[in-house]
């Protein structure tokens, strides 16, 4: 599996996450269900959140085109109360960096090139952007479960966002010849 196959899993997923929150209720959404988190609280932050961390791996660091700088989906990234903002506002904001995404991915970026995590700090890490992909998708996923955890407490059943759902795997065709096992029908 490379980057982009995973990538392409990753946007069909959070389109029918995005589709389905859309027809909760509303303060189902921003209800706190999560009381001890401090940043992330309920369904709207975490869906805010994973938006912000692609927005600042892929955009911010290794683009330095982050979309929130632009100032068209202003908040606070680190604490983002996403409860004050609609929710096709979030969705918005998440379409804006997963067409840059896929743009940047469709022009083949060199995956080998390292990237520093602080870019003002000569002493940061550094990563390949394959790795600070791999990192950011990795990261979607972790808050989709918990996304997918919070919409069954509050009542509802998640929709299936499984790899499988959306990427089929091939099935070699037959080669010819004999009966399909398990078919009932034998040769003549």
């Amino acid at each position: 599996m490379n980057v982009r196959e995973y990538y392409a899993y990753l946007c069909a997923s959070r389109e029918q996450l995005w589709n389905f929150v859309r027809a909760l209720p509303a303060e189902d959404l921003k209800r706190t269900t999560i009381d001890t988190g401090e940043r992330f609280r309920n369904i709207k932050d975490l869906l805010l959140h994973t938006i912000d961390v692609e927005d600042h791996w892929v955009h911010g660091v290794a683009r330095g085109d982050r979309v929130q700088n632009e100032g068209k989906y202003p908040h606070d990234w680190v604490k983002p109360q996403a409860e004050q903002y609609d929710l096709n506002w979030i969705i918005e904001y998440g379409r804006e960096v997963t067409r840059r995404t896929s743009d940047f991915l469709k022009g083949n970026p060199d995956l080998n090139r390292p990237l520093k995590l602080i870019q003002d700090d000569p002493g940061s890490e550094t990563v390949t952007l394959e790795q600070l992909l791999w990192h950011v998708m990795t990261h979607e996923v972790r808050h989709t479960a918990q996304v997918a955890l919070l919409i069954r407490q509050l009542g509802h059943t998640p929709p299936w966002l499984d790899y499988l759902r959306f990427m089929r795997p091939e099935v070699p065709a037959e080669t010819g010849g004999g009966t399909d096992i398990g078919d009932g029908v034998e040769d003549e």
